[in-house]
C-alpha cells in the first residue's frame, strides 16, 4: 500500500495527493515524509501541473510526527535530521510554482497543523479541528510555530502554542489558519470551486506571484516594493499578460495559451 497516493491527475493539470496511513492518522513518520517529498518533487518538475490538492485518508488529516518512532531513537543527531527532513518537505510546498490546497476533513495536530499552515490555501470541514499540541507532552511545537505565526496573529498563535488546546474549523477561519469551513458533504465541492478559479488563470502569472508573495513577506517594505515592481515588470512582458490586457481593452475574454 502506497504511503502517499497520487489519487488523480485530471486534464486540467490538477494533482490530488492523498496521505494514505489512516491507521496511524497519517502521522509524519520518516516513511510519510519521504513519500511526500518524492511526490512534491515530481509535481515541481512537471510543468503541466496547475494546482495540488493535499488530503488525508481516514478520520484524521494528519496527527503530526510519529511519537512512537521518535521516542525509539533518543539521539540528538536523529532528532536534528528528522526535523530538518520535515522542514525541507514543508519548504518544498512553498517553493512549488503552483498553489497547494490542504483539504482538511479531520484533526490536524502539531506538525499536521503545521502542514495546513504551510499549504498556500486550506479548506476545512466543520468537523475538522486544529491544535499545536506538543506542549501537552512536554514538547513545544517550535517548528510548527514557524508557518503558524505567518498565518495567525501573534497572540492567538502563542495561545495555541502554550495551551495546546484545539480550535474548531470556524475559529480556524477567523484566525486565518484556513480559508473556508464547510459541512463535510460540501468539502469536495468547495475545494473544486477554489481549484476551478485557480486553473482559469495563467500558470506563469501564478508562479511569479507565488514566489514574490513569500519572498516579499520576509523583507522590509522598501525592498518588498522594489522586488514586487521587478516581478510585475517581468510578468507584464509575459505573453499571457499581454493577451490579458489586450483582451480587457478589447472587451473580450482572454485566450490563454
Amino acid at each position: 500500500m502506497d504511503t502517499v497516493v497520487v489519487e488523480s491527475r485530471d486534464e486540467r493539470g490538477v494533482v490530488t495527493l492523498a496521505m494514505n496511513r489512516p491507521s496511524s492518522f497519517n502521522a509524519l513518520s520518516e516513511e510519510m515524509l519521504d513519500a511526500l517529498q518524492a511526490a512534491l518533487d515530481r509535481v515541481g518538475a512537471d510543468e503541466s501541473v496547475r494546482a495540488v490538492v493535499l488530503r488525508g485518508e481516514g478520520k484524521a488529516f494528519c496527527a503530526g510526527h510519529n511519537l512512537k518512532e521518535m521516542i525509539a531513537t533518543p539521539e540528538l543527531a536523529y532528532y536534528q535530521q528528522l526535523f530538518a527532513q520535515c522542514s525541507r518537505m514543508m519548504l518544498t510546498i512553498q517553493k512549488l510554482p503552483v498553489p497547494v490546497i490542504a483539504r482538511v476533513q479531520g484533526i490536524a495536530t502539531a506538525a499536521g497543523c503545521q502542514l495546513v499552515a504551510q499549504c498556500d490555501l486550506a479548506v476545512a470541514s466543520t468537523e475538522a479541528s486544529f491544535a499545536v499540541s506538543g506542549v501537552n507532552f512536554g514538547l513545544f511545537c517550535s517548528t510548527p510555530s514557524v508557518p503558524l505565526l505567518r498565518n495567525v496573529p501573534p497572540k492567538q498563535a502563542m495561545e495555541m502554542l502554550v495551551t495546546g488546546d484545539f480550535i474548531d474549523s470556524r475559529e480556524a477561519v477567523q484566525r486565518g489558519l484556513v480559508n473556508r469551513a464547510v459541512p463535510p458533504e460540501q468539502l469536495d465541492d468547495e475545494v473544486e470551486r477554489l481549484v476551478a478559479s485557480i486553473v482559469a488563470k495563467p500558470r506563469a502569472a501564478l508562479a511569479m506571484g507565488k514566489e514574490l508573495f513569500y519572498r516579499q513577506r520576509e523583507m522590509g517594505i522598501e525592498a518588498a516594493y522594489q522586488l514586487a515592481g521587478q516581478t510585475m515588470a517581468a510578468n507584464m512582458m509575459d505573453t499571457c499578460a499581454q493577451e490579458g490586457v489586450t483582451a480587457f481593452t478589447q472587451k473580450r475574454k482572454p485566450a490563454w495559451k
